[in-house]
Order: structure tokens, then sequence, then C-alpha cells
């Protein structure tokens, strides 16, 4: 295990290696092979996926694959094919149908099946996925998928709750509410048929959405500090821009997940955990 920060310690040892061990015994006796993990922008979902992998490989001695949605982007190009013939929002990565659904159930599928995967990367310094050879290969025996995104598990609006627009993208950019009749379709089919393959969901419950930009400027930045020059940091009124594309989903989720998730990790302003509860009161 990593050199982790002493706060980083605290926190996993309170509340990520218990619902670990949960997480393992639902997968040794046959009930779990695709976890979900959901949870707002900057929410720290990947870094929650990563240390509960590699404690379940350490531990228990399972394999285990963490995937992002966020892998699983459309190109730029098909998103500019997007652009052409549906609207120009599509051209901004994230939401709802600008994600290879279909190509995020064939990996799933063939993991499952124990086959040779090429599991895709997306490079977010180019706004594009990387190239082919450049993929990871999985290939045998896979105990658990680990999936994670920002809408994992959101669920399809109804087509009254669509007619008023909740932001000034909305507003401005969307009067007609086609671009969001879109991507409530999209949730509604491809999203739903591909979310229904996760068979234990946990979300990073944040307190509210307006921290939502404050996480999102920091992930802005720590991405930056990663990748160098190569990206180019987005000014507040860019990244307000860009937040609002994820906004009706993000408050749905905030909404609706709690009762709908099987493990809840209830963070506060500061990233920590206030606590964690789970829908199956016999988990202990």
């Amino acid at each position: 295990m990593h050199q982790l920060p002493a706060a980083f310690r605290e926190l996993a040892e309170g509340f990520y290696r218990p619902l670990a061990g949960q997480v393992a015994k639902r997968v040794m006796c046959g009930d779990v092979r695709v976890l979900g993990v959901s949870g707002a922008q900057g929410s720290g979902k990947s870094t929650f996926a990563e240390y509960v992998a590699e404690l379940l490989r350490r531990d228990q001695g399972l394999t285990v694959v963490c995937l992002s949605l966020d892998d699983f982007y459309l190109t730029k190009a098909e998103r500019e094919l997007l652009v052409q013939q549906v609207h120009p929002l599509l051209a901004t990565r994230g939401v709802p149908g600008t994600h290879d659904v279909q190509l995020a159930s064939n990996v799933i599928t063939g993991l499952l099946a124990g086959e040779s995967v090429a599991i895709p990367r997306f490079d977010k310094s180019t706004d594009d996925r990387v190239c082919a050879e450049r993929f990871e290969i999985s290939d045998g025996k896979v105990d658990l998928i680990i999936l994670e995104g920002w809408c994992v598990g959101a669920r399809t609006q109804p087509q009254e709750a669509l007619e008023e627009p909740i932001n000034e993208l909305e507003r401005l950019e969307d009067a007609n509410a086609s671009w969001r009749a879109y991507v409530n379709s999209a949730l509604a089919s491809q999203y739903a048929e591909l979310f229904s393959q996760i068979d234990y969901l946990i979300l990073l419950h944040a307190p509210n959405f307006e921290c939502v930009y404050q996480w999102r400027r920091m992930q802005e930045q720590k991405l930056r500090d990663n990748v160098g020059d190569k990206m180019e940091l987005m000014d507040d009124q860019s990244l307000h821009r860009f937040i609002m594309h994820y906004e009706r989903i993000t408050r749905a989720c905030l909404s609706e997940l709690p009762a709908i998730a099987d493990a809840v990790l209830e963070l506060n302003l500061e990233h920590g955990v206030d606590s964690l509860s789970y829908k199956d009161c016999q988990a202990s």
C-alpha cells in the first residue's frame, strides 16, 4: 500500500476498509461481480475505487479491474458529429450521450467471461481517446469489476421535469430543451442497460451541489499538475459553464441515489466522511 497522508489513513481505516470488507463477503459468495461507485465531480471516486481495489487484491487475493466511465467517452470526432447532427452542447464530454456505452458494456461482458479485453483510456488533456496501442489489456479471470463515474446509477427524469431550465446554460443554449431531452433519452436506454449490470452500488454523497465547483476546481489543478502545460486551466467563468452541463443530473443523483445505493458514504465539505450507512441493515 502506498505511503498515505495521516488524514487519509484515518478515513480509509474508519470507512473504506469496513466497506471493502462488506464487498469482499459478497464477491466471495458470488453475489457481486460488478461494483458501481457514484459521486459528484471531484468527490474522490477514483481514489476510493483504486484504494478499495488494492485492499481487495492484497488482503483477499481477488483479481480486480477498475473501470472509469470517463475512459469510455466518445472520441472528439464522434462528438463533433453529434454537434452537427443533434446539438452543439454535445461537444462537451461527460453527460449521457457522450460515451460509447456499447464499448463499456462489451468490456464488462468480456471481463466477466475471462476473455482477453482491451480497456480504452481517455486523455482529458487532449480531450480525446488515446490510440489503441495504449489501451490496457486484461487477460484471464476477473473476480470483481469496479465501474466508477459521476452519473453511475443515475435515473431518467419524467418529461415534464425537463421543461423548466435549471440554469443559465439550459435557458440560453437549450431553449427548446432538445439537448436535455437527448441526454435524458440516452440515460433511459443505453445507460440504464449498462447500469443494470451493477450488482452493488456505492454512493459518495456530497453535502450539496454548491461544493462541486470548488472540488472540480481542485481536480482541474491536480490534472494540470500531472500533465503540465499540455493542458490549459479553465478560468472561473469557463468552469462554471462546464459544471452547468452536469447540474441537472448531479442534483437528481444527490436527491435520489441515497435511497437506491447499497452503501452511502456521507461526505463533508473537507472531503472527509461523516458516516457510512447500508441499505441492508444487517451489514456491519
